[in-house]
């Protein structure tokens, strides 16, 4: 096929229509004559709007042979298409079965971005990832360290306005490798094994805006990989069987997540999965955020919204320099869960239904637990959630703010063999059992609490067991206290 520039097959077409014009100039009457030079420009510029469309590299999936009926195997024609080397492969509305793995090789195939009108639909019949998207990326996230190959062939690969389906129990829906500044956004997956899952190394990973839903797996899965900075924002994620998102065996720097909604990403068959689970006991997780979200559900016996777990207790610092904030999180047996864990600040959020714990953190360090509301808002049934917090083996930990209401089980706050704790001006409102429980703890101080009792006759605002070298102010309880200051 002979190739022409786009400014040539501009002047050809300006060409004939002047002839055109020309010719008949003697036979049109002025005013006719300008309408029909104006619709002829029009003409022109139509010309030229597809034919530079085809220059740039649009390719769609049809133009490749793709059916998009939902019973033929389009595998073939869409793996075609990719390997064109045009740099927009769009699917038209429509569903596209395929059998295997559409593999998108960046650095044969140049930049791509994968594109969905009417959010065409993708069905998974096969093992694996729909689509497969492999870079060279082998540097940091510095500009200095990205090799010109890859900015030149590799650069923002983009996944847009797609949804994939799985047919297979082996079924995923896209996996990223070696990519740098990959944006996925406007993806559906569900029904799947992962809904998106990074291996090996990435950089600058955006997610937004998506839908990973009722997956059998983990609706975003970093496994085993090396990635520095990504997001992930604005997005669903729910009843994913195995987690929500989910880190492990990697090393992970710069994790941001905002603004979503994730729930109930655990099953009867995996009770001990998490929302967010950022799992350090191989490799490390440090540097990020969780704010502004809702994370929720659901009551199995080992579930929470958001758990950190470190390898052991002399390697805390494996996962943390953490901020939670902001969100609202409930209905699991453990709403926020720190094991392990190094630097991490709690703060500005709501808990509710913690049925063991609405806050555990255990054989941590480094904690700042801020102003947060642990409530019991009666509307919300059943009613046997504890809703406690607790922190065992903790060392240089600062609690102060805390709002506790209605909280079950033997103390509302609990504070157990731990060292150098500093809680303060926390407010404690009708507990069930004890205020505030303090067993064999070293070097700390607890002043200017309030605590209502309002629990079983008998209860205490504060149950003191055994330790030493600790500085405790009795909390404010309001009975035989005199008001006091100036008159």
């Amino acid at each position: 096929m002979v190739m022409v520039s786009t400014s040539f097959f501009c002047v050809l077409c300006f060409s004939v229509v002047k002839s055109t014009a020309m010719r008949f100039r003697f036979a049109i009457q002025p005013t006719r004559r300008y309408f029909f030079t104006c619709r002829c420009l029009i003409l022109v510029l139509l010309l030229h709007t597809a034919y530079a469309q085809q220059e740039r590299g649009v390719a769609l999936v049809t133009e490749y042979g793709a059916i998009g009926n939902g019973q033929s195997d389009d595998s073939q024609a869409i793996q075609e298409a990719v390997d064109s080397g045009k740099g927009e492969i769009v699917f038209p509305a429509g569903t596209y079965r395929i059998s295997k793995t559409i593999e998108v090789v960046l650095e044969k195939i140049g930049p791509i971005s994968l594109t969905g009108r009417g959010t065409a639909r993708i069905i998974m019949a096969g093992e694996g990832p729909a689509f497969r998207i492999l870079g060279t990326h082998q540097g940091t996230a510095g500009p200095e360290t990205v090799q010109s190959r890859v900015w030149q062939r590799e650069r923002v690969p983009v996944v847009d306005g797609l949804e994939i389906v799985g047919d297979h129990p082996q079924a995923s829906g896209v996996q990223l490798e070696g990519t740098m500044q990959a944006t996925i956004s406007r993806l559906v997956v569900r029904e799947a094994l992962h809904g998106i899952h990074l291996t090996k190394r990435n950089r600058n990973v955006i997610i937004s805006d998506s839908h990973l839903y009722h997956n059998r797996g983990i609706g975003i899965f970093l496994d085993g990989v090396n990635l520095h900075q990504i997001n992930i924002v604005g997005s669903h994620i729910s009843y994913n069987q195995q987690g929500g998102i989910v880190v492990q065996r990697s090393e992970i720097r710069n994790l941001h997540i905002g603004t979503c909604d994730i729930e109930a990403n655990m099953s009867e068959q995996y009770p001990g999965a998490a929302n967010v689970f950022l799992d350090a006991r191989e490799g490390s997780i440090r540097e990020g955020a969780i704010t502004g979200s809702t994370l929720q559900h659901s009551h199995f016996s080992d579930s929470a919204n958001i758990r950190f777990l470190g390898p052991g207790p002399e390697l805390n610092q494996k996962v943390g320099h953490f901020a939670i904030a902001d969100n609202a999180l409930s209905d699991v047996a453990v709403n926020v869960h720190l094991k392990n864990a190094r630097g991490v600040t709690i703060t500005g959020n709501t808990m509710w239904k913690g049925f063991r714990h609405n806050l555990l953190v255990e054989d941590s360090s480094n904690i700042v637990i801020g102003a947060n509301l642990f409530d019991r808002n009666p509307d919300y049934r059943p009613y046997d959630s504890q809703n406690t917090i607790r922190l065992e083996g903790v060392s240089d930990a600062t609690l102060t703010g805390l709002h506790l209401n209605g909280t079950l089980g033997e103390a509302a706050i609990q504070i157990v063999n731990s060292e150098w704790i500093h809680l303060t001006d926390s407010t404690i409102l009708d507990p069930a059992g004890c205020g505030i429980l303090f067993e064999n703890n070293r070097h700390s101080r607890i002043a200017g609490n309030v605590v209502r009792q309002g629990g079983e006759s008998g209860s205490e605002p504060f149950c003191i067991r055994g330790g030493d070298d600790n500085l405790i102010e009795e909390p404010f309880t309001g009975e035989s206290h005199n008001n006091s200051g100036p008159r």
